[in-house]
């Protein structure tokens, strides 16, 4: 008997969860559950976290937990519990599937069947942020070479367990040539060991086009975390309603459960939540602890329950819909219709033993560092970069010369132009002299003379190669 960690969160979270439980129950999978408190009202005790050091527990003993949608307190730098969830327990990958019910529920793409798969640890979601200047804030973009191999293979690994022929990749790395780069690198390099599977890789702007317009061109989307995120809704709006998908979380131990949508504290308590969405993540869930059987007859039942006409308010389509339910309804027609099967609808059968699993981890040779320049950030108040040029060039040693000013990243001097519009935030690039062996001590000294001469720098980045190669981006013109 597996133990399962429950929250019922706030606003609908409380109904849509007791619906589904009882249908987890009255399909005969062989769990129980342990509940805990999170949320709206263990922020309000005076917890920022949103979660108490025992729930902690008993995830981290049960290793999965199935979470109805929470509410955030507004202001007073409270964090959001998803995401430090996700981060704290190491859940690397966001699992969405997106199908469209055609007829039964309105949609421009009846065959649409697309999962994306979401990295869900990194990118710009590590929150680092920084205002420098009075005009400008930062924030970093995170990509590590680990994250992308974990969540590529997962991808492929999923498309092979799972019978998906076709995996694709969205990045911009023809702008982000070093963040999106390494994803699409990492892509390519893995993708070679998958012969039997199709791959792809498309610019995300481009790709989001094509899966909004021709979803049925793609099978599984792997990405990095904003664009996972994005998409990911918007694929799931586009079979019909985010309020039909659920997702996982999958970590290398635990793993976590939810519906995609928000608590909607407007229609908390009156029985008019749609509960498919944790219905569905709740059948992701028995298929991760290998309750397939059950999983297979609480997707089946669902089906047949939409295909049956039998709807709440937010999917009711005249001429389609025979019955508008409550939450607590639906949940009865589901668990009248287990042991049945869909008609038109296709019907599932998930594996019993199916496994998803993918290779810790092994960290290649260190490759050969070369220090060869530094990038100087400077809150300079001016506006004709010339001026700022003539200061930064008395810095100039023996062993590092300014080459390079850009604003907000367009190179701004030498060879300038007027018409850039430059803020107060200015990229400063020293590149070492030829022949020079750079070290740190010569870094440190150019960045003691800049404090001398009272330019006020916010921020330096070093530049190197890594094995005979550039890992850094150029200015235009360089």
């Amino acid at each position: 008997m597996k133990t399962i960690t429950i929250a019922k969160g706030d606003g609908i979270g409380p109904e849509i969860m007791d619906a589904t439980l009882k249908i987890i129950k009255a399909s005969g999978a062989a769990v129980q559950f342990d509940e805990i408190m999170v949320g709206e009202k263990v922020y309000l005790s005076g917890n920022t976290s949103g979660i108490q050091p025992q729930a902690w527990e008993s995830i981290l003993t049960n290793k999965v937990l199935l979470k109805a949608p929470i509410t955030t307190p507004q202001g007073g730098g409270y964090k959001s519990l998803n995401v430090s969830i996700r981060k704290t327990l190491g859940l690397f990958a966001n699992v969405r599937p997106c199908k469209s019910l055609h007829p039964f529920v309105s949609t421009l793409h009846p065959n649409m069947d697309v999962v994306i798969i979401r990295e869900n640890e990194e990118d710009l979601y590590g929150g680092i942020e920084h205002q420098q200047t009075d005009e400008v804030v930062q924030c970093l973009k995170l990509i590590s070479r680990p994250g992308c191999e974990r969540i590529i293979r997962y991808a492929f690994e999923y498309a092979k367990v799972y019978g998906r022929k076709k995996v694709a990749c969205f990045v911009k790395d023809n702008i982000m040539k070093q963040t999106d780069g390494l994803f699409h690198k990492v892509f390519d390099e893995i993708a070679k060991e998958y012969p039997s599977i199709e791959s792809k890789h498309l610019i995300v702007d481009i790709g989001a086009a094509r899966l909004a317009n021709q979803p049925e061109l793609f099978d599984v989307i792997v990405m990095p975390n904003l664009y996972g995120d994005i998409l990911s809704d918007v694929a799931a709006e586009i079979t019909g309603s985010v309020g039909l998908a659920g997702s996982a979380n999958i970590g290398s131990s635990c793993a976590m459960f939810e519906a995609i949508h928000g608590s909607a504290p407007d229609i908390a308590g009156k029985n008019m939540a749609n509960p498919s969405g944790l219905i569905q993540a709740a059948v992701l869930m028995l298929n991760h602890i290998g309750e397939n059987e059950a999983a297979s007859s609480i997707q089946n039942a669902w089906l047949t329950t939409i295909e049956d006409g039998i709807h709440t308010a937010d999917i009711h389509k005249p001429g389609i819909s025979k019955q508008v339910v409550g939450t607590k309804e639906f949940g009865e027609a589901v668990i009248e219709r287990l042991g049945k099967q869909p008609v038109q609808l296709p019907k599932v059968h998930y594996t019993n033993g199916i496994t998803l699993s993918i290779p810790p981890y092994q960290r290649k040779a260190p490759a050969e560092k070369q220090l060869t320049g530094i990038d100087v950030f400077v809150d300079w108040k001016g506006t004709h970069a010339e001026e700022l040029a003539k200061q930064l060039q008395t810095l100039n040693t023996p062993e590092l010369t300014l080459t390079m000013i850009t604003n907000r990243g367009t190179k701004v001097w030498p060879n300038g132009f007027d018409e850039t519009f430059c803020t107060d935030h200015w990229r400063c690039r020293f590149y070492a002299t030829p022949n020079t062996k750079l070290n740190k001590k010569h870094i440190l000294q150019l960045l003691f003379s800049a404090n001398e001469a009272g330019i006020d720098v916010i921020k330096t980045e070093n530049l190197y190669i890594f094995n005979g190669v550039r890992a850094f981006s150029l200015g235009q013109g360089e």
